[in-house]
């Protein structure tokens, strides 16, 4: 071996080590200091890979969305070509609730290898969660065709009994939900649904069983309480209705179809007062909601009206109605980015980068407000770095 050789093998050598520990660490179940150790890795060695595949991995498991979307999104950049890099950058987004920005890694995937069945079963779960029926359907079959009788195969199948579903085939649904079942008899979400298919089918005892093993196997799942419940109140079994009904409010209170159901329950048992006080509850709720979707609607609205006064050089101004759509609709990150923007523009730096942060917590999976926020930290003048950046 030439010196180079030597060189190169002992600069590759200490990056293996370290991954191979770090598998065997995450292995073990110790992905705390597999992640420190990976963390370790990447800034020694930026540009492996490997190693910001499985910190990325790692770390969207972990929970924290933004910092692995970071990683996997360099892995993918440093291997464009490996099809294991935008599975998991795809996944990270999924993790991130952000179906959008999950789909294009996805197909990356399975454009560089058709073949690669979770690849397929990802896309798939991410066109059903579009409302696209037909493709993600073609998808589900090429999973469940190449996923055999593997782990995650009865979830390709759950997946694809809910295309069949949306079709209006709860035939075929409930075939495959059977089948996924077979494969993994404490399935509860595929057993609530093979109720709902069997609803469908007028198999009236078999819609029941399925509802009731649902509940049995995740009792504090409030779904599977309130389809259980709404069952025994087609079925004309009151008490057991409103047993469940109630559990799944306690569960998931405010929920509407719960409380209309609970509502029918309880004057089908004569509990009148009961049943008018559960009726005043749903009209404080739509109330509510109407508020509250005036508001967004009012919140909509300023915004405009800021990007207009920002447009037009007028930007304390701007800045005051971002904030008023702020305080209508705190859930909105783009309107809060707005107003971040505006802040920082104004000199504003540590209220800026504060709502900057607040709306990448809103939007984990969001890139561009990650990359704004990174933007924002380096340019900040000394002084203005606001304790959260350091931790």
């Amino acid at each position: 071996m030439g010196t180079l050789g030597v060189i190169v093998f002992a600069l590759l050598y200490p990056q293996q080590g370290d991954l191979e520990r770090a598998w065997n660490l995450a292995g073990n179940g110790d992905r705390s200091q597999a992640i420190q150790l990976l963390e370790h890795t990447v800034r020694q060695f930026p540009n492996n890979s490997d190693a910001r595949l499985l910190l990325g991995s790692l770390l969207s498991e972990a929970g924290d969305a933004p910092e692995a979307i970071d990683q996997l999104t360099a892995a993918v950049r440093l291997a464009p070509r490996s099809a294991d890099a935008q599975n998991a950058l795809g996944e990270a987004y999924l993790a991130a609730g952000d179906f959008k920005d999950a789909r294009s890694p996805f197909e990356q995937a399975l454009k560089l290898k058709p073949q690669y069945a979770i690849a397929q079963l990802n896309l798939g779960s991410v066109l059903l969660q579009a409302g696209d029926f037909n493709a993600a359907a073609a998808h589900l079959d090429r999973a469940i065709e190449l996923l055999g009788r593997d782990a995650d195969a009865a979830y390709a199948r759950y997946l694809r009994a809910k295309a069949y579903s949306a079709a209006s085939d709860p035939q075929n649904a409930a075939k495959l939900l059977e089948q996924a079942i077979a494969l993994r008899p404490e399935y509860a979400e595929a057993w609530s649904d093979l109720g709902q298919a069997r609803r469908l089918l007028l198999d009236d005892a078999g819609a029941l069983a399925a509802e009731k093993r649902a509940v049995e196997l995740k009792p504090s799942d409030p779904v599977a309480q309130y389809r259980l419940g709404a069952e025994y109140l087609r079925q004309d079994q009151i008490d057991a209705a409103i047993e469940h009904l109630q559990t799944a409010n306690q569960l998931k209170p405010g929920d509407q179809s719960t409380l209309n159901a609970l509502q029918s329950a309880l004057r089908q048992a004569g509990r009148s007062a009961e049943a008018d006080e559960i009726k005043r509850r749903l009209a404080d709720l739509l109330r509510e909601k109407d508020r509250q979707n005036q508001d967004e609607l009012e919140a909509v609205k300023l915004n405009n009206e800021g990007a207009d006064l920002q447009r037009a050089g007028h930007l304390a101004e701007a800045a005051a109605k971002y904030k008023q759509a702020v305080a209508l609709y705190p859930a909105h990150a783009g309107i809060r980015v707005n107003y971040a923007v505006a802040l920082l523009r104004l000199g504003r730096w540590t209220d800026g980068l504060n709502e900057l942060h607040e709306a990448l917590e809103r939007d984990p999976g969001n890139a561009q407000i990650r990359s704004a926020l990174n933007d924002a930290l380096r340019q900040a003048p000394a002084g203005t770095r606001p304790a959260w950046a350091d931790r």
